[in-house]
């Protein structure tokens, strides 16, 4: 098989010695584009300098030095685009845009871009991006937050990051991004087409036909290719030409001189106007889709000829030609040199340190604590004025929803960096009346109602904290999150670990969820699962089983996030949400005072609930599971046996210490899990309890049926019930006895 990669090396040099350069077809002048023979010879040399890194990219993995081969080549050609923006307007960019980022890094004296890359294609520890994670485009100084195998799912945080530029201003917020910066995100064709990019691109629309601030570039680097499927010539014009509030541009990407031009324009245009704009730009693809692509499979040896003619490297070096900014001499010496120095600086490279134990790798997962913004003193006049709608109820106890909607009027009074966001949560105070008020006492800027989209919802929050803000999204229903969970799992999370901790999303996502729910029905408003949040490294889980917990650690969860850049799911039991009796109607047991601010009880992260201190048996549950366990154990108390029942309110991570403190002292434990039986939390628990040293082995289980949730009085059919939870325990104690005797 020929060796494709030597030929593409090979190419230029051959068609400088037979002065057979391609030739563009846009006759664009130096004064046109706006560029000076040094500033073109200087992106060329950027251009070559990201040719060689891929190059020897997949020389390294031949010799089992580099382990991730997805290049750039063919798209050498956005180093113009970098050219054409400031260092402060912040790039989300996909793993193509090896030269936009060389580019930049020009523009900051002292960095070391080819040095930088290499480590990380190495996989060093000493990766200033990732620490050795992973192979990454990224740098903090340079604005540029890194990503890894992109497919669309930066759109919506960059759609995010663009909002909060002209939002940070109105609300005059200490932000990471100057008032007048643009923000910029690049992809492929067949990116475009992934429902993650057309519904980042859709809000960005939404927001600019309403003249709201979006001052966001798309940059769409189009190769006609998406690994082995060909985009249908003309389909990236057709869908993105006339959309509504997103202006479109085109250029030729193979064409260094109409790049720049176009790009500069572009960036003047939405730095002026804050409006999106869609730069769609042709590219090639070069050396298949990555080093372990085998073009032969799919493509003709002459389409693959045909697209190394039309390389950009090549087109660059006619240009310098043809604008005698260089000769056919200087021009080989200038490629032949490159590819030397890479050389030896790869071999550096490959020789630094790895990571090599867990505890290495692991370091990143949770983020650097920061020193927060200051908080923002409420004073008594301020706070009665916040609370004048409720003056005749502040003294009385409430139910979980009144009671986190009192814990958020106080967190967005004192902390005013918070912006929250979410389906019908202004106005209308969202389904169950939780965020009502909020938008009349702080105004639309920080209750903002978004599109029904939840990647983009998800994806405003952490673009709002990559500049500064404290987002609270708001997903209306748990099941409605796997619409868009990978922004949580796949970029949200990931984040601090693949910048080696210099990048957090810290927020609160909150997200009614659990079953239980009356008036509603079906698996959509009942969702009994919350299985997709478990094993996501360094994510903060919690759940309130009622409204006096619900303050306290919604609190926790605002410092945690302010202060530790933690990434926390605040999961809100939309069943107990106006639960206001425990035993019998009237008994206001499940109704709690509200705690201010001034006499806040502090709930810490892991720190679970204990009630009564029975030694015949420990109950452990959360949310549902716990109301309903409380009831139990008042039925159980009657007939003479004494529990103990725990609420884990914190489930992830699990707090294996403090649970097994707490059972220490019982032989028999029945966990009480509102959610399936298989992937559920109990499974979990179980294996703590009984791997442990002194372990405890006489463990039972009371979990809903392995069904989804279905319509009307038939929900309650497939989840624990109160007499389950009894007649469980009484079996258990029961078996005890018999053994015993």
């Amino acid at each position: 098989m020929l060796d494709r990669n030597a030929i593409v090396r090979h190419n230029l040099l051959r068609w400088l010695e037979d002065d057979n350069l391609p030739q563009s077809v846009l006759d664009v002048s130096l004064a046109e584009a706006g560029l000076t023979d040094c500033q073109l010879v200087d992106l060329f040399e950027t251009q070559v300098m990201s040719r060689h890194l891929d190059l020897q990219s997949r020389q390294m993995q031949k010799q089992g030095k580099s382990f991730y081969t997805i290049g750039s080549a063919g798209h050498e050609g956005n180093a113009a685009i970098a050219a054409a923006l400031r260092i402060d307007d912040m790039a989300f960019l996909h793993y193509r845009s090896g030269a936009f980022a060389i580019q930049r890094s020009k523009q900051k004296p002292g960095t070391t871009p080819l040095y930088d890359m290499l480590l990380s294609f190495a996989a060093s520890s000493e990766d200033p991006i990732s620490g050795g994670r992973h192979k990454v485009i990224g740098s903090h100084e340079l604005f540029i937050p890194p990503q890894t195998s992109t497919i669309a799912s930066h759109l919506p945080k960059a759609m995010g990051a663009a909002y909060s530029i002209g939002l940070s201003k109105k609300l005059n917020t200490a932000t990471k991004l100057p008032d007048d910066a643009v923000v910029v995100c690049s992809f492929g064709d067949a990116s475009a087409n992934h429902s993650t990019a057309q519904g980042a691109i859709n809000a960005a629309c939404w927001a600019s036909f309403q003249s709201i601030p979006m001052p966001l570039i798309f940059i769409c680097e189009d190769n006609g290719i998406g690994i082995s499927t060909a985009t249908p010539q003309g389909w990236i014009h057709a869908n993105f030409a006339n959309r509504a509030g997103l202006e479109y541009r085109y250029c030729d990407g193979l064409n260094l001189l109409d790049t720049y031009r176009t790009a500069k324009q572009a960036a003047d245009w939405v730095r002026k106007r804050r409006k999106p704009l869609f730069l769609h730009v042709r590219t090639v693809r070069l050396l298949g889709h990555a080093g372990s692509d085998s073009e032969f499979a799919y493509r003709s040896q002459a389409a693959i000829e045909a697209a190394e003619r039309q390389d950009p490297i090549a087109y660059s070096a006619s240009l310098l030609l043809n604008n005698k900014a260089m000769t056919a001499g200087q021009i080989a010496e200038l490629y032949l040199q490159l590819e030397s120095r890479i050389a030896r600086i790869s071999d550096v490279a490959a020789a630094r340190p790895k990571l090599t134990n867990p505890a290495q790798i692991k370091a990143s997962i949770v983020p650097p604590r920061r020193e927060p913004p200051d908080v923002v003193a409420i004073e008594t006049a301020q706070r009665d004025s916040l609370f004048a709608h409720e003056k005749h109820n502040l003294a009385k106890p409430q139910h979980l929803a009144k009671l986190i909607n009192w814990a958020l009027l106080d967190l967005m009074a004192q902390y005013k960096e918070i912006v929250m966001c979410g389906e019908d949560i202004g106005r209308k105070g969202g389904v169950y009346n939780v965020t009502a008020k909020l938008c009349e006492k702080f105004g639309s800027s920080r209750v903002i109602n978004t599109l029904l989209d939840e990647q983009s919802i998800l994806g405003m929050g952490i673009g709002m904290a990559h500049n500064g803000l404290l987002p609270i999204p708001e997903i209306q229903f748990l099941a409605y999150v796997h619409n868009a969970e990978d922004q949580i799992r796949g970029e949200a999370a990931t984040l601090p670990f693949f910048s080696n901790g210099q990048y957090a999303n810290p927020m609160v996502i909150r997200i009614a969820g659990l079953a239980y729910q009356k008036g509603f029905g079906g698996h959509f408003h009942n969702d009994n699962s919350f299985a997709v949040f478990r094993d996501i490294p360094g994510l903060i889980l919690a759940c309130p089983s009622n409204g006096a917990d619900a303050v306290e650690m919604l609190r926790e969860c605002v410092r945690l996030a302010r202060e530790e850049q933690r990434l926390v799911v605040f999961l809100e039991p939309i069943a107990l949400y106006m639960k206001k009796d425990l035993h019998e109607e009237g008994d206001n047991l499940w109704s709690f005072p509200y705690v201010p601010p001034a006499d806040a009880k502090p709930i810490a992260l892991g720190e679970p609930g204990v009630y009564g201190s029975g030694k015949d048996l420990c109950i452990i549950s959360y949310g549902n599971g716990y109301y309903l366990s409380r009831q139990a154990e008042k039925q159980l108390a009657e007939q003479g046996i004494q529990c103990t029942v725990i609420d884990l309110r914190w489930l992830a991570p699990l707090n294996q210490s403090a649970i097994l403190q707490q059972v220490a002292d019982h032989q028999q434990v029945l966990i009480v899990d509102e959610c399936r039986q298989t992937a559920s939390i109990s499974e979990a628990l179980v294996t703590m309890l009984s791997e442990h040293p002194a372990g405890i082995h006489n463990i039972q289980r009371v979990c809903a049926q392995d069904c989804f949730i279905p319509l009307g009085s038939a929900s309650y059919e497939v989840l624990p019930k109160t007499q389950d939870i009894v007649n469980a325990a009484l079996n258990m104690l029961n078996k005890t006895i018999r053994e015993a005797s």
